[in-house]
């Protein structure tokens, strides 16, 4: 176990990962410490990396984007690196990774509608052979991580 990440640490990095913008006095409250104690900590545990930073969870539905898909691509010899350096460009994608197996990269992606799969998907056929998922419903979101027992 990382000795950085101890039983109140991680106490509170399950408080912020239900809720980021919980107070340091709520979290305290919660766990038994005082709030300047948890702000040290937490300030402590960005200083190290073990928190990355903190985001705004949006309604993809809500803005627009009513279709959302997983996507993997099998790249064409040579076009694999081509792909790696455009990838962060494409708007539609909001989570990429590149894989082992048959597939190289898995892309969650959200789009308007199918016309906008279909444009997308012509995109990125000129990379490799593409398979598309649409997601009809999410089971779990974010789940927050524990503790390796």
């Amino acid at each position: 176990m990382n000795p950085k990440i101890d039983e109140l640490n991680w106490k509170i990095l399950k408080q912020l990962q239900r809720n980021a913008r919980e107070s340091f006095a709520n979290i305290g409250r919660a766990i038994g410490l005082t709030a300047p104690a948890v702000a040290e900590r937490v300030k402590k545990m960005e200083d190290l990396g073990i928190i990355m930073g903190y985001k705004a969870t949006v309604s993809h539905a809500l803005t627009g984007h009513q279709l959302k898909a997983i996507i993997t691509l099998r790249a064409f010899m040579g076009k694999l690196k081509p792909f790696l350096a455009i990838v962060g460009n494409l708007e539609e994608v909001i989570n990429c990774y590149r894989i082992t197996g048959n597939e190289n990269i898995v892309m969650e992606v959200v789009l308007k509608d199918q016309f906008h799969l279909e444009k997308f998907i012509d995109q990125l056929i000129q990379y490799g052979e593409t398979r598309t998922h649409i997601v009809l419903s999410q089971v779990i979101s974010n789940a927050p991580m524990h503790k390796i027992k």
